[in-house]
């Protein structure tokens, strides 16, 4: 690109001001300098260019046939460059596409969707939801929400938004009778988490029962419906049973939570960290889950 040899912008815009008022007071009030500020910027200018801009007399200014062309060009640059930068101020945000692991979102995210578009109307997102923690990688979306331990990565902006802890759940008919015999009560497995339950019973002082047979289902969601349905006991996540204990449909089965070393979070691109669209919404959810 070539260089431009342009004239101080602050000079420029002294000139454009005083063109403009025909005043140099007027001038220096709109700019909020002095009136000696803006006749050094319009000397110095006409310095440079070698030609005077104005007729200075008792009534005023009075731009010369330079000025006049001057006026003109700068009066048409200052208006495009403020249209430019209204445009970029109030500029439609871009559609996202955010990858989310399927049941965050459909006891988290979806239940706050709402809340979302009251916020922010015109924030536009395509969500693509996966149980697959290999389909939650950052570079096939804009950002994903998926479980990580939280640790920086480089290229890589991470942000915490739940912790994950296990606690067992039921149906409420389960605990009728008391506090259940985990060696006796079926226990429900969900497949990509296989050892929760194993972790869980040694973290609660049971490690004596064993944690294999029982029903076995694709996802912690699913295990969770079984349980609701009666079936078993399920490990669920601490974080994600909100809208299945408000319903009723499962109680947790035992106070102990086993804490783990991960989260949910939201992960993207460092290079996509000024975009205004996916700082809005992970502005919103950082603060909406805080």
């Amino acid at each position: 690109m070539a260089w431009r040899r342009l004239p101080p912008l602050h000079a420029v815009r002294a000139f454009e001001a005083a063109a403009r008022h025909q005043s140099v007071t007027r001038a220096a009030e709109e700019l909020g300098v002095t009136p000696g500020a803006v006749s050094r910027h319009v000397r110095a200018l006409e310095a440079r260019l070698e030609k005077p801009l104005f007729l200075r007399r008792s009534t005023g200014l009075v731009l010369t046939t330079a000025g006049e062309a001057l006026a003109a060009a700068t009066r048409d640059a200052l208006d495009r460059i403020a249209d430019a930068a209204s445009g970029v101020r109030l500029r439609r945000l871009r559609r996202l596409s955010v990858g989310v692991y399927g049941f965050f979102a459909s006891r988290i995210l979806l239940p706050l969707w709402p809340e979302l578009r009251a916020a922010h109307p015109d924030l536009a997102i395509d969500l693509h939801t996966s149980l697959n923690p290999l389909d939650m990688l950052p570079s096939r979306y804009d950002a994903v929400i998926a479980v990580s331990d939280a640790a920086p990565r480089a290229g890589l902006v991470t942000h915490p938004l739940v912790p994950i802890a296990t606690v067992p759940v039921c149906a409420p008919r389960w605990l009728k009778s008391g506090k259940p015999d985990f060696a006796a009560v079926p226990l429900l497995h969900a497949r990509p988490r296989p050892d929760d339950w194993r972790r869980w019973l040694d973290h609660a002082g049971f490690n004596d029962v064993p944690a294999q047979g029982g029903s076995s289902f694709e996802s912690i969601g699913l295990a969770i419906e079984a349980a609701a349905a009666g079936l078993g006991f399920a490990m669920a996540i601490e974080a994600l049973l909100g809208p299945d204990l408000a319903r009723r449909k499962v109680v947790i089965a035992h106070p102990a939570v086993r804490p783990t070393r991960r989260h949910f979070v939201l992960q993207y691109e460092a290079r996509l960290g000024d975009d205004p669209a996916l700082t809005a919404f992970a502005i919103w959810l950082r603060k909406r889950l805080a």
